[in-house]
């Protein structure tokens, strides 16, 4: 079969595309045909190496997590799917010894969905049936966001109203936490660049500050004198978090996805949390329900076929992008 591989640790440079044996699943596995994989930074942060002592690879590795596709085949012990399902979700393609590093609930563990064929874990949260009127592609794109964005939101009291400054909300978990939030009537400020402004309005976003001219927290402050609710942080770290975090009012909340997660100390009279994808027995159902409504929105904005997953991949770490970028394999 066809896959993107990497045989040692690196950055995107070392993924090339090479015909490898299609696996076949062994007890309480099931092997699917991948129709659409999405891509995402985990992907390039676990290959370059900085989480082999929590997340080692295998080598020869096939990245990816994200997928949609169809059962092929089964192995002993599986009833939950049979060949010929459409379904969707992610798995783990790398040995993790330490998952409460990565994830708070083990996915799956998969030999990667960059590939024509891959294995999952039958028993898992994290593979879900597809329904029907829920495109391929669209379906891609909702398991690591959706399933970091619903931790996020349901670590927070959400009301109408309420002010949340989202930092990194063009990126592709703020594809799921920005529309999610407006949903719920909150008066979402969003960070992005000017070009990107029409499309987090799209998602929901109220307000939007260009991050590059102006610093998140002085500029909210400014607009909002009284601070915000709760900061969403989606991408920065460091000090650069720390000087945002002014914009929240005493006795808010923090709530943080980003590596490495920040102290809580740096942050006096704020509650700070670190949220970590987690799937669930039936959250992939409740993101495929969202999505057909139209309350989760198909956020792609560039599809690539087999023969260009590693120029995606290098997009993805060279080249500023917005929403998802998914390998179409069939």
């Amino acid at each position: 079969m066809r896959a993107l591989v990497a045989r040692q640790y690196g950055s995107a440079d070392v993924l090339a595309m090479d015909d490898i044996p299609a696996p076949e699943p062994g007890p309480g596995q099931v092997r699917v045909r991948i129709t659409a994989a999405g891509l995402n930074p985990a992907d390039l942060r676990t290959l370059s190496g900085v989480m082999r002592e929590s997340a080692p690879l295998v080598f020869p590795h096939v990245p990816g997590s994200d997928f949609a596709g169809t059962v092929t085949g089964v192995g002993d012990g599986v009833s939950r799917f049979t060949p010929g399902d459409e379904i969707f979700g992610l798995g783990l393609p790398y040995a993790a010894k330490a998952m409460a590093d990565l994830v708070a609930t083990p996915p799956s563990l998969t030999t990667g969905t960059m590939a024509e064929y891959a294995l999952f874990d039958a028993d898992t949260p994290a593979l879900a049936h597809r329904p029907p009127d829920l495109p391929a592609d669209h379906a891609a794109t909702l398991p690591i966001a959706g399933l970091t964005a619903l931790p996020l939101l349901r670590a927070g009291t959400f009301a109408r109203g309420m002010k949340v400054l989202v930092i990194g909300a063009a990126g592709g978990v703020g594809g799921a936490v920005v529309p999610l939030l407006a949903a719920r009537g909150v008066h979402v400020i969003a960070t992005a660049i000017p070009d990107d402004e029409p499309y987090v309005r799209a998602l929901g976003a109220a307000e939007v500050i260009d991050y590059r001219s102006a610093d998140p927290g002085a500029e909210t402050l400014r607009r909002h004198p009284d601070g915000v609710d709760t900061l969403v942080n989606l991408a920065q770290s460091g000090p650069a978090l720390v000087g945002t975090a002014r914009a929240i009012r005493p006795g808010g909340r923090l709530l943080n996805i980003a590596f490495p997660s920040p102290d809580p100390a740096a942050f006096a009279g704020v509650r700070v949390d670190t949220l970590y994808t987690q799937a669930g027995p039936g959250d992939l159902d409740e993101l495929a329900a969202l999505a057909v409504r139209g309350t989760l929105p198909n956020t792609i904005t560039h599809r690539y076929g087999p023969a260009e997953a590693m120029r995606a991949y290098t997009d993805l770490a060279n080249s500023h992008t917005i929403g998802k970028l998914l390998v179409m394999w069939s």
